[in-house]
Parts: structure tokens; sequence; C-alpha cells
């Protein structure tokens, strides 16, 4: 008697086909996207937050935008006009959030050690809202800073922290990651457009971007299965990209809007000496300096430190370094 033919699996179901993961973090089926990191709340601390004296609040932009502020203890003695940080978080375009705890500790200390009031801009999240959505957003945030550098602003109902403590005059853009990359872009279309009231962005911090790119660099052999990661995920959060070629994630390559247009005039790369990533930062650094751009460039290396380590160990030596020298960037 012949034995019967085996039975075939059953075909995974529509909605359990994977697209993308990257676990423990995230994983993106076919029709639902679970994640696992990133996404958790805590409150704001309109009181002051007991370790630093820094008080935060929520405000809400527009219907897909929103924002926690970041207000230092005010000294008396002391001009009550600070500097400005809009900052866009980092995770892929697809992980993280401004209300999550790791961002909030972050910017309490860093509010604090620097005497800036931050603004982290919560922009909709791919691969719901594909990839460009996240510059729209981060765009859009930028200008609801902006509107209150416009005269009455302060008796106009608007964010009396802005209207009252924000020194236009100083005022930044920053991101790590793929927020570095947000920033990036919403620098080259200020580059392109201007912003109102006078405005203008005096500097632009770039804490390990989020760069591709098909020409190999050395840092690629550090973790080539990353490597791959980060390629693949890009294509996922930008269903309409060309590819690592595309300049929305390959800012140097033929075709890319000049950098010699950034809309700053004062830049600082941070870079991790163990990150894939890292030689993108360092590419970034380079090219800007050859482009003609008439600003001031600097860079700093965290030796032997991976991609984001400062918000894995913020309280390890070159997390607290490189605080510093965000800080004296931030002040300058």
């Amino acid at each position: 008697m012949a034995a019967a033919a085996p039975i075939p699996a059953p075909a995974p179901a529509a909605d359990d086909e994977i697209v993308y993961e990257s676990m423990p973090c995230i994983r993106i089926y076919k029709d639902r996207v679970e994640r696992y990191f990133g996404s958790e709340f805590v409150a704001a601390s309109a009181d002051a937050d007991a370790a630093t004296g820094v008080a935060s609040r929520d405000r809400v932009i527009s219907p897909e935008v929103s924002a926690r502020l970041y207000l230092p203890r005010l000294d008396p003695a002391k001009d009550s006009k600070l500097p400005v940080l809009v900052y866009y978080h980092g995770g892929g375009f697809c992980l993280g959030s401004a209300f999550n705890p790791t961002f909030h500790a972050y910017f309490n200390n860093l509010a604090a050690l620097a005497g800036v009031l931050v603004v982290s801009v919560e922009y909709r999240l791919a691969p719901e809202h594909p990839v460009p959505a996240a510059y729209a957003d981060s765009s859009d945030a930028l200008a609801w800073v902006v509107s209150h550098a416009a005269p009455g602003a302060a008796a106009a109902g608007f964010e009396p922290w802005l209207a009252d403590h924000a020194d236009f005059a100083r005022l930044y853009l920053g991101g790590e990651s793929a927020g570095a990359n947000i920033a990036h872009h919403v620098a080259m279309r200020v580059g392109a457009e201007g912003l109102p009231h006078g405005a203008a962005i005096h500097g632009l911090l770039m804490i390990h971007p989020y760069f591709l790119g098909t020409d190999k660099v050395a840092s690629d052999d550090l973790d080539p299965a990353a490597r791959e990661s980060l390629a693949s995920l890009w294509r996922v959060m930008c269903p309409t990209t060309t590819g690592e070629d595309d300049p929305l994630i390959n800012p140097f390559v033929d075709g890319a809007p000049g950098l010699d247009a950034l809309a700053c005039g004062r830049v600082l790369v941070c870079i991790g000496e163990g990150d894939v990533l890292r030689d993108r930062g360092r590419a970034y650094y380079d090219r800007l300096r050859a482009s003609g751009w008439s600003g001031e460039a600097d860079i700093w290396q965290a030796p032997g430190k991976g991609h984001t380590f400062h918000l894995l160990e913020p309280c390890c030596e070159e997390a607290v370094a490189q605080d510093k020298v965000i800080a004296e960037f931030l002040n300058h």
C-alpha cells in the first residue's frame, strides 16, 4: 500500500503575513502593526520635576500633531528669554513618542543642563502614515512654534511658555536617528521657503542621523545584519521610495537638494564609534563643509558606543560627555 502523500501545511492567513520585524521592538504585518517598545506614556510634570526643577506640559498643535514642552527653572537675576530646541524623536519613523518615559527623562535633564526651552514633537508614525507624513507634521510643528514670534502673540492666547520665554534669535532644530533625518529635511525646507516673523534657525543638532546609500562605507561592516534591517525598514516606511539613493534617505546623492542651502548657521553632528550609521553621520559633516555652505559645523564621536546609546545608558560617562557638548552647542 502506497504511503499517503503528506498534507501540505496551511498557508498563513493574510493577516499573519509579516512585512517587517525588528524584535523585540516591532512587528509589521500586512494589515496591522504591533509595537512592543517606545509607546509607553508618562504624564507631564506641571509642578516641575523633583530632580531637575524642569516643568513640562502637553499641547495639541493640530489633529495630527502635538508636543511636550519643557521649561527649566528660571533665574530671576537673568533674562527670562531662553534658547528654543524643536526636537524630533527617532525610532525608524515607526517607533517612539514625545510622551514616553525615555524622552521625558532625557529632556528633563537636557533642559536643566542647557537652560533651554524644549519642544518635543509628536508626529504621525509609519507605516500607518508613510513617510513623508513625518516631514509634513514636523514642519507644521515648527510653524506653530514660530507663530509665537508674531507681535502680540502673548496677548493672543498662544502658548505662554513660548510667547514669554522663547528667544527666536536662538532657535534650534534637532533629533536623533530618524529624528535627525527629519530635522535635516525640515531645515532644508526652511532654506527653500523661509520662516515668518523674521525667525531663522540658528543651529541644527544631528544625533546619530539615519541616512543610507548604495555606496559602501566602513561602518556598514560593524553589523551587516543591522545594516540590512535598516535598509529593509526604509522601504517599508516609505513605500514610494526609489531605494537607498532616494534623496529622502541619502542627502548626498546626485539630484538631492544642495547642502549649501541648509537654513542655519551652525551644525553639530554626534556619532557613535560603534554605530553602523557612524560613517553616514561623518559623511554628512564632511559633505556639508565641502558644499559651500557658509556656516560652522562640528562633529563629536562617542568612543566605543552604538546607536542612540545615550537613551539606553543615560548615566554612562559617554552620555554625560555628549550632553555637555550639546548643552554648549545650544548656548553658543
